[in-house]
């Protein structure tokens, strides 16, 4: 599959399966099983999967393009799709002998049957979520974890949770582990429902790890090993992910305020709000200009994730902040100049003004990047 064919099916599915349903799906908070087996049928689940998976191992120009069109359209399914490539690409990563043990996983992934994601924060060290407070404990074939663990998007629905707990000899809050539970693994289960302001239809809801037994073919990096993992492999993906989320809401935003403008008349004056009114045109140009800039930013940072240099990390903290702010600004935007058709819900806006706020405090939060942006400039370290 080449970068332009993977755009083009996230597109079709966009349209022919997302868009119809996004606005019902997030009234109930019903997850969308229909997306995800479009995605695995059409061969977007394996999008960053080696070849010798069966993957089409393309890279994250690609990952942010294919978010960015699907969260147009519902982003609570590309929020499903984001964690989901975290997850997949976390196994692909894992260390030997584990990754013979995985390749059947990593098989069914790229085949479309195989839905994974990741369960890494927990309630005690809330949007910190490379410090797990669970631990795992040590028995004769691997571990036990007993973890409560929060936000786990497609909770219930995945086949598989990549979950991080503190290595057994661990003696702080970053010697963690990262562990592949199946998910019908004993003591696994969803704790509770979700029903969040935003992206109500991607099952974001708590699990519960009571004494899980882990094998060791199922340990995914070497003890202690697993905040490197969360730093250098899942938060660059993440933040541009999540980047990619935002412009696909601001762009949605941009699209459906031009198209209220052109529709909703003056009748007594025969024109539209756009021929009316030159300050919404000028908000409409507002919303334009701040959605062209994160596309840009996303560009900068996809470059150098593919040249990584002295500035990357820099470039992935400051992505998922300033997207943050873009989203809420744009769609706040949105619902001003569509008034009382969007506050009314006659239009998807107020949708994806929900949705835009969930950016800023899914961790790491804004605060959190403005925090490590700061401390970097300064020579602070990080942790």
């Amino acid at each position: 599959m080449t970068h332009d064919a993977a755009v083009l099916k996230a597109q079709e599915i966009a349209s022919r399966v997302l868009a119809p349903s996004a606005g019902q799906n997030d009234k109930t908070g019903r997850f969308s099983t229909e997306a995800v087996e479009s995605l695995g049928q059409s061969g977007l689940l394996g999008l960053m999967l080696p070849a010798d998976v069966g993957g089409s191992e393309l890279g994250p120009r690609t990952f942010a393009a294919v978010a960015a069109t699907l969260a147009e359209a519902d982003a609570s399914v590309a929020m499903v799709y984001l964690m989901h490539i975290l997850g997949a690409t976390t196994i692909s990563a894992a260390r030997p002998p584990v990754a013979d043990a995985v390749t059947p996983t990593l098989r069914e992934i790229a085949a479309g049957r195989h839905l994974s994601t990741l369960a890494f924060s927990e309630a005690g060290s809330r949007s910190h979520f490379w410090a797990p407070v669970s631990r795992a404990h040590r028995n004769g074939h691997g571990v036990f974890i007993s973890a409560k663990k929060s936000w786990v998007t497609s909770a219930g629905h995945a086949q598989s949770y990549v979950v991080s707990s503190l290595a057994p000899e661990g003696s702080g809050p970053t010697d963690s582990t990262l562990y592949l539970l199946p998910a019908g693994t004993r003591g696994l289960s969803v704790a509770g429902p979700w029903d969040g302001l935003g992206l109500r239809a991607n099952a974001s809801a708590p699990i519960t790890l009571e004494e899980c037994q882990v094998s060791s073919d199922f340990q995914i990096t070497d003890d202690g090993a697993g905040f490197q993992t969360m730093l250098n492999l899942v938060l660059p993906l993440f933040n541009l992910g999540s980047a990619a989320v935002s412009l696909g809401l601001c762009r949605a935003a941009v699209a459906g305020t031009a198209s209220h403008l052109k529709s909703a008349k003056f009748e007594h004056l025969g024109q539209s709000l756009g021929e009316c009114l030159p300050t919404l045109r000028a908000q409409l140009a507002a919303m334009q200009i701040d959605t062209d800039g994160l596309s840009a930013r996303i560009e900068d940072l996809v470059d150098h994730l593919e040249k990584p240099r002295e500035t990357t990390m820099l470039r992935v903290l400051e992505s998922k902040a300033a997207a943050g702010d873009v989203a809420i600004s744009v769609t706040s935007a949105a619902m001003r100049i569509c008034g009382g058709a969007a506050f009314s819900k006659h239009m998807s806006i107020e949708r994806l003004f929900r949705d835009a706020h969930a950016g800023a405090v899914m961790a790491p939060t804004g605060d959190v990047l403005r925090e490590f942006i700061g401390k970097s400039l300064l020579g602070i370290p990080l942790f």
